[in-house]
């Protein structure tokens, strides 16, 4: 019988993309729970602040590092800083993705004008960034109690855009991000079978998060969601703290949709 939430004081979590909507929500989670941390972003400046308030919140560790996870040689100094730092790793949040915008050449356009440059950016962040990052840290987690890696999929991974729900809003689903996130549910199925039974390996896979998209988008989306509405940061709280925590100690290989139901329809 369950008495008391998840208590994570001894472990240490590093979280990709951390200064990003969900990554300062998932670090904020782990730290309330008594994790130490360490915040990794492509800018310093917004992490340190955040690291900082966590810090003196929830009176943790916390590690700030910044890193260009395009970039091979910034996740090497990433990987090469965290593990000469820590004497351990117990959570490891891949959460960082690429997703471009609107302005990005190549990206929001349709098929025949999407460009292999932005393709392969996507899959370079979304995919070779986390398997790298995996590898980086294995050695370490094997060592570590109660390893977890975590990885941030997409419910792109497993289903095709319906493109009603884009016709006439500014918004678009390029195929290098449902490319990347199927890879990346793929890698963690593999992973969990390779680095068992020292590492668990699971994935999250969201479903729409509600950030002020167009009336349209969120009305047609809302109504192919069971539970009516969009997502929130929030619900992505007690999915984490399951899969980080030993209350998921028997669970390796695991894909958990959080989507409102929006992927039974």
């Amino acid at each position: 019988m369950m008495s008391q939430i998840p208590n994570l004081k001894d472990r240490r979590a590093l979280v990709t993309g951390a200064a990003g909507n969900l990554g300062k929500v998932f670090a904020d989670t782990l730290a309330s729970l008594g994790s130490d941390l360490v915040l990794v972003d492509k800018e310093i400046g917004k992490l340190s602040l955040i690291g900082k308030e966590l810090k003196k919140q929830y009176q943790i560790d916390v590690q700030i590092v910044a890193c260009d996870l395009e970039s091979l040689e910034s996740r090497e100094t990433l990987i090469k800083s965290v593990t000469q730092y820590n004497d351990k790793l117990n959570i490891l949040v891949n959460n960082a993705a690429f997703v471009g915008d609107s302005k990005l050449e190549g990206w929001g356009v349709p098929f025949e004008e999407q460009t292999v440059e932005t393709w392969r950016r996507a899959l370079e962040v979304n995919l070779t960034a986390a398997f790298h990052l995996c590898k980086g840290f294995t050695p370490l987690m094997r060592l570590s109690k109660g390893a977890s890696i975590i990885n941030i999929a997409s419910i792109y991974a497993k289903h095709a855009p319906d493109w009603r729900l884009y016709e006439n809003t500014d918004m678009s689903n390029p195929a290098a991000y449902g490319a990347s996130k199927a890879g990346l549910i793929q890698l963690t199925k593999w992973l969990a079978t390779t680095i068992a039974p020292e590492v668990r390996v699971n994935a999250i896979s969201p479903g729409g998060i509600f950030r002020k998209q167009s009336e349209i988008f969120v009305s047609r989306y809302i109504n192919k969601t069971p539970l009516a509405r969009m997502g929130t940061e929030d619900d992505f709280r007690g999915p984490l703290t399951f899969l980080a925590s030993d209350m998921s100690q028997y669970i390796t290989g695991h894909v958990l949709d959080v989507d409102g139901g929006w992927c039974c329809t």
